[in-house]
């Protein structure tokens, strides 16, 4: 069902009013700030009516025209709004999550399904949302691409925290999107295993039965703050902080965790087996 799409309070909407104020305020038309900032006078406009948001870097360009005279306050804005619309992207219950992603100093994460969001290609992670979702509009849709996206700097900051991952061989067959959405994948998965502080391992078919084939998890270890355990299910996704109540269940999933890798393959093996199946099965 396609959903009315007011963008007055949105984020962007919010954001295009703001640029507006200071460029009347200014007299200058569209046409005289798109020249000064290299755009086009359409990129102006769709801004200022909140239809697309402000590329990466151009709320500072915007502050830096002095007849303008913003003083940073565009930047700042943005700043503030972007973190809103990455709230707004996410269900209620995962809200707390990214930003416990960001203290973490360990993240441990079992996968027997899919690809984790801190992995995923922008077309995969897009593939899922959508078939998730059939009656999200492309806003929406774009909105949880982005704040997914967005959570995977946390990789890639200055002191990010180790990230173990493990996952089970039907993830590497399982067709997510296209073809060249499943090699961009397993190519990006490759990739980013190669970092010092970043191990994955595969789980292969010939393990068998074993603990973990009922559902994913991921482990936050904080430091010196205990922990959080990621619980996801069919329908939604359960966050249990490490406490006297809770402390057995965080327990439990950390040793089902090192089952887990005790059975999976070395580093080294899971990286050729990503390759072997990247190359023999979605090489188009």
């Amino acid at each position: 069902m396609q959903r009315d799409y007011d963008p007055d309070g949105t984020p962007e909407g919010v954001f295009g009013a703001e640029l507006r104020f200071y460029r009347e305020q200014a007299g200058m038309t569209q046409e005289e700030l798109a020249a000064r900032v290299n755009v086009s006078h359409d990129v102006i406009s769709k801004i200022e009516t909140g239809s697309r948001p402000p590329a990466r870097g151009f709320p500072e360009r915007l502050d830096a025209v002095p007849e303008l005279d913003t003083r940073g306050a565009l930047a700042r804005l943005w700043k503030r709004l972007s973190k809103a619309a990455r709230h707004r992207a996410y269900p209620g219950w995962f809200a707390p999550w990214p930003e416990i992603e960001t203290q973490a100093t360990a993240l441990r994460s079992y996968e027997p399904l899919l690809v984790p969001g801190l992995l995923q290609t922008e077309d995969y992670a897009r593939a899922i949302l959508r078939g998730a979702q059939g009656d999200a509009t492309e806003d929406e849709i774009d909105q949880q691409v982005t704040a997914r996206l967005e959570r995977q700097g946390v990789l890639s900051g200055d002191n990010p925290p180790y990230l173990w991952v493990v996952l089970d061989e039907g993830v590497l067959h399982r067709r997510i999107g296209d073809a060249k959405t499943m090699l961009d994948q397993l190519w990006q998965i490759v990739r980013i295993a190669e970092r010092p502080k970043v191990s994955v391992q595969v789980v292969p078919f010939d393990a068998g039965e074993r603990t973990g084939l009922l559902g994913a998890f991921t482990i936050a270890e904080l430091d010196g703050a205990g922990g959080w355990l990621y619980l996801e299910t069919a329908t939604t996704g359960q966050l249990a902080e490490a406490s006297p109540v809770v402390s057995s269940t965080v327990s439990d999933a950390g040793l089902i965790f090192d089952t887990l890798r005790s059975e999976a393959l070395p580093r080294g093996a899971s990286r050729d087996l990503i390759l072997k199946v990247a190359e023999g099965k979605w090489t188009t």
